[in-house]
């Protein structure tokens, strides 16, 4: 059955007006008469009339479509900033359409190739862990097209960024596990080349040079390009529990491999449970539940959703050029067992 959309001109129809008329009376024109915008808009509240979208884009040349690229949907972090995303987009008439590269170079040049195909007006991305040469992306943007940045951002493009105190967050995680007492603190991060692999390892680093301890390379366990998947996480916990002097606490820098080394420690090396301390970049809400407890360094991941689509917005409907930038940080916050999260 043929889908039947109600048009400017059926409304023109059947008030006896122009198609004109009837269209500069919705959009509310100085030109129309209270009287005649008053017939307009309640003959089209009437029969429930919508602009229809794909016309609109035509004559406007504008999509009114955000497309957002993150490495999963399902990691907490990014589901909280698509959130924040979609509550400043959908308040501007904007739809956001959300895709997942799964720390996948591939799939992320083609997701951002097929959001470019279908007119989007602007980009959010958050880079994957395959992510060292953004070329593609580069050229998109100096074609035009409007990108903001998110949590894990590259230098090779000029445009807005917004991230998490990353340095900050790393070094309250570290400092805190060293005021219990542990000297050996292993560090398990991501890709090496992400810019919140850099970022924390500098705070962890900086933590150890604060209180006289030395930073031990062998302690610090790179994700490689996925570094994602339980079967890497169980073999760099098996790897740092074979150590003649194993670390007695572990700075982690991402949040499913926070989930991911509690599964390895429990299964691999149980008897070290009592004795360790754990620290790690998480944006879950239960981790007052996990077993041993988790000290969580939070990403006000929401806010940064928000602040993100605020700026690509700013991009896509400034009637100039822009060529002055910012790069907005956000605070992070330490939440320690027992704490109570709202």
């Amino acid at each position: 059955m043929k889908f039947n959309t109600v048009t400017i001109k059926d409304i023109a129809k059947a008030l006896g007006l122009s198609t004109s008329t009837v269209s500069r009376a919705l959009r509310g024109g100085y030109e129309i008469s209270d009287e005649t915008k008053k017939v307009v808009l309640e003959y089209a509240e009437k029969i429930n009339y919508r602009p229809n979208p794909i016309a609109l884009s035509l004559k406007e040349r504008r999509s009114y479509s955000i497309g957002v690229i993150v490495s999963e949907i399902a990691n907490n972090y990014f589901s909280q900033a698509i959130n924040g995303i979609e509550s400043v987009a959908y308040n501007r008439d904007y739809h956001v359409i959300i895709t997942q590269s799964h720390e996948r170079l591939d799939r992320e040049v083609l997701n951002v190739e097929h959001l470019a195909s279908r007119s989007v007006d602007g980009l959010l991305i958050s880079l994957s862990s395959e992510s060292s040469d953004i070329s593609y992306l580069k050229s998109l943007h100096d074609q035009g097209l409007p990108i903001v940045m998110f949590d894990r951002v590259t230098e090779q493009i000029e445009t807005h960024k917004v991230i998490a105190d990353n340095f900050k967050g790393a070094f309250d995680a570290t400092e805190y596990l060293i005021s219990l007492g542990h000297k050996k603190v292993a560090h398990i991060t991501n890709a090496a080349h992400l810019s919140i692999t850099r970022e924390r390892l500098e705070g962890y680093k900086a933590a150890l040079e604060k209180h006289g301890l030395p930073f031990n390379e062998d302690y610090v366990k790179y994700g490689k390009y996925r570094g994602i998947e339980q079967e890497e996480i169980d073999q760099v916990i098996k790897e740092l529990f074979e150590m003649e002097d194993p670390p007695k606490a572990i700075f982690i820098a991402q949040d499913k491999i926070s989930t991911g080394c509690l599964m390895a420690i429990k299964k691999l090396v149980p008897h070290c449970l009592s004795d360790l301390a754990i620290a790690g970049f998480t944006n879950a809400n239960v981790v007052d539940l996990f077993m041993p407890g988790i000290t969580a360094v939070r990403q006000p991941a929401f806010e940064m959703g928000k602040a993100a689509t605020e700026l690509l917005i700013q991009l896509i409907e400034s009637k100039r050029p822009v060529t002055e930038f910012e790069t907005r940080v956000f605070n992070t916050e330490l939440i320690t067992p027992g704490t109570v999260l709202i």
